[in-house]
């Protein structure tokens, strides 16, 4: 099922019930998936380097909640990730927000997700630098979701933590030892409390009720790769795939989703513009970004990480960078090349 074809049918519907709480990011994301390798997304011009057949090509939208986009993106994300892979054990460290802070988030998204992220980062940073865990600093790649596998929303922060740090004063790697990262609890309640203060000193209101224990869950998940590529499948291209839109009949939507309990296919069967609400509310603000790197992995920090590669004999295999996939002449089979672009014509509203 093409998440398109569901827009476009259920738009209506959709508008006439959630039209007044949608955000313009919504409709923006709707309208960008409709759009989607359609000549109103614009087209390419391009020529057979062989028989010089050309053509126009409808191009992508380029939205990152698109179903249909951005597969290449994620492929270099991954690439960019392995580059940094070190030879230890690693961590996944998931923090949740309860479910009496969900309203507050979806009113104050960006403010919100920006004091997670904060909070998170400080509180792993702080336990990875006490000398009863490990006395150094760590590295960690954190990716925001925000929903369950049922698609509610469900706010949560997912941390890949390599098993070990530095000590930037002695030049030193010092290594985790054991399947045991940090203490859950003690994560938690300390999160919880930096957390709600930054709540308080952000202006906004702490709702009644908030429960005093929060769920930390921390567990050893091997080498790093693994549970890179399981949270790179909704970085881009939205939080649902279009395989798993199983039924669009009657009005209803139905999609399947894997319970994390029991690891049975579950299925869910929701009205088209519930549905549509479903999708969009996972859409994040202009300009947030979803994932971040902090630590010896961050983007500045290039020079203590090939130091740390250096000191754990990390052989540096130089990654090319993936070329994107070419057009095939649908005369001769050969590559196509991209000689012109033409925008798409601007629709108002």
């Amino acid at each position: 099922m093409k998440m398109a074809s569901i827009i476009n049918q259920y738009y209506d519907p959709f508008m006439t019930r959630y039209g007044d709480t949608a955000l313009p990011g919504h409709l923006k994301a709707m309208h960008d998936i409709c759009s989607c390798r359609t000549p109103d997304s614009g087209e390419i011009y391009v020529r057979c380097s062989e028989c010089s057949h050309g053509e126009l090509r409808p191009m992508s939208c380029g939205h990152r909640s698109c179903p249909q986009c951005q597969n290449h993106e994620a492929s270099q994300w991954i690439d960019r990730q392995q580059s940094k892979l070190l030879p230890v054990l690693y961590f996944m460290v998931t923090f949740t927000l309860p479910y009496e802070l969900r309203l507050l988030t979806w009113h104050h998204q960006k403010d919100v997700y920006s004091i997670l992220f904060t909070c998170v980062s400080s509180t792993l940073k702080d336990f990875g630098l006490n000398p009863k865990n490990l006395g150094a600093e760590i590295g960690m790649t954190m990716v925001l979701h925000t929903h369950n596998r049922k698609l509610d929303f469900h706010p949560h922060i997912h941390v890949v933590v390599p098993g070990g740090g530095v000590n930037k004063r002695r030049r030193q790697w010092k290594k985790k030892k054991g399947k045991y990262l940090f203490n859950q609890e003690a994560m938690a309640k300390v999160f919880r409390a930096r957390f709600l203060a930054a709540i308080n000193k952000a202006g906004l209101s702490i709702p009644k009720r908030v429960p005093k224990e929060w769920v930390v869950d921390c567990s050893c998940v091997g080498k790093g790769i693994t549970a890179l590529k399981y949270l790179s499948r909704y970085l881009y291209r939205g939080v649902i795939s279009e395989k798993n839109i199983i039924s669009n009949q009657n009005g209803q939507v139905t999609f399947k989703y894997i319970e994390s309990r029991t690891g049975n296919t579950r299925y869910r069967t929701l009205k088209g513009e519930d549905f549509l609400h479903l999708i969009m509310q996972h859409v994040l603000p202009k300009g947030f970004r979803r994932v971040r790197d902090y630590g010896f992995l961050h983007g500045n920090a290039k020079k203590l990480l090939s130091l740390v590669q250096l000191i754990l004999y990390v052989v540096i295999k130089v990654i090319k960078q993936r070329p994107r996939p070419v057009f095939k002449c649908p005369c001769c089979k050969s590559p196509m090349v991209i000689m012109g672009f033409r925008r798409a014509a601007w629709k108002p509203g």
